[in-house]
């Protein structure tokens, strides 16, 4: 149970911070501000809570320490699930924020990942799906690489928020850079309509770049 709330809180903490420098900010920190949001949110989240749970706060993450052979598949559903009801809370929480700002309308995104006319630059539905792979499948091999006993543990978590930040600052414009299904989750069930329909893509395209990076791990690993 700790554990499921370690990934709850953390996932929790990732949406408020990184999301809620996009809302409200109101765009104001722009894209190297948004990223460092991310970046510093998932190195908080891993030095509170990664003791606890292994720090996943990702379902594309769990699901590649699940194909490295570093996680029990079995409890795979109850962290999918407390990710995704950490990050639903945290747009709870930011609408809750925001709702009372004048001119607000969640209809606009709630930071949400899109592509086509959802894409913050115009990227089309096939430059998304690569680029969410691509960066999960670099994010999650990252993280199964500083997880392994390689490096001293305290540096982990700064290595891992700053593998982040340089992969929004070099994708956001694609498609707001998810990378992480429950962070899109959480956003695009408040602002419905064409976000939460194109909701699939940043599902899919991060657990196949997450499943890709434990398999690969798992491979080339010295110690397998």
């Amino acid at each position: 149970m700790r554990a499921l709330l370690a990934e709850f809180a953390g996932t929790f903490w990732i949406v408020l911070g990184g999301c809620g420098s996009m809302l409200i900010a109101s765009g104001g920190n722009g894209q190297v501000g948004v990223a460092f949001a991310f970046g510093f949110s998932v190195m908080a989240a891993v030095y509170a809570f990664g003791s606890w749970s292994g720090g996943h706060f990702n379902p594309a993450v769990s699901i590649a320490f699940a194909f490295a052979g570093r996680f029990d598949r079995r409890q795979l559903p109850a962290y999918l699930a407390a990710q995704v009801l950490g990050a639903v809370a945290g747009a709870g929480v930011l609408y809750l924020v925001m709702s009372g700002q004048p001119g607000f309308d969640q209809g606009d995104g709630m930071a949400s990942n899109g592509y086509d006319a959802r894409s913050p630059g115009g990227y089309p539905m096939m430059a998304a799906f690569f680029g969410e792979l691509i960066s999960t499948f670099v994010f999650a091999m990252v993280i199964l690489r500083v997880s392994d006993g390689s490096i001293p543990p305290g540096l982990a978590g700064a290595i891992i928020g700053l593998t982040l930040t340089g992969i929004i600052l070099a994708t956001g414009p694609i498609s707001n850079a998810s990378l992480n299904p429950a962070r899109s989750t959480g956003p695009a069930l408040f602002a419905g309509g064409e976000f939460l329909q194109q909701l699939w893509l940043f599902w899919v395209a991060p657990i196949a770049g997450g499943a890709l990076s434990g398999l690969i791990h798992r491979l080339v690993r010295t110690d397998a």
